[in-house]
């Protein structure tokens, strides 16, 4: 079975969540449409936007995705926590110990979950 290469994230406006993530990753994305946007990441993954309301078959459910971004310690975790709450991202969880590792999780302007973790050391 080939690894997974895309994401795609029903949002409800393409041309918003384009800005959002465009801010939230700073980069432009590779392609946009007035229905789709799409995000060349630095692991070689694809992340689509995709108009909820022009997807087939119709996407029944907002939000409810969630995409995870390792780094490399607390530290990085209490700072990345400290930007996005300056940017004014919603926090579901504000940075707490798990047990898999440090962590806080942010929500984007359609409720996808996005997660930023240090994983604990093996």
């Amino acid at each position: 079975m080939p690894d997974p290469n895309f994401v795609l994230l029903y949002v409800d406006d393409p041309a918003a969540s384009a800005a959002f993530y465009a801010g939230l990753l700073g980069r432009p994305p590779v392609e946009a449409s007035p229905t789709f946007a799409m995000f060349a990441l630095e692991s070689g993954v694809m992340l689509g936007l995709w108009s909820r309301h022009t997807v087939t078959p119709a996407a029944t459910a907002p939000g409810g995705g969630e995409i995870a971004f390792t780094v490399a310690d607390a530290a990085a975790v209490r700072a990345t926590h400290a930007a996005w709450t300056e940017r004014g991202l919603a926090i579901a969880q504000a940075p707490t110990q798990l047990d898999f590792g440090y962590t806080f999780v942010a929500l984007d302007r359609d409720g996808h979950r996005l997660r930023v973790f240090a994983p604990e050391a093996a």
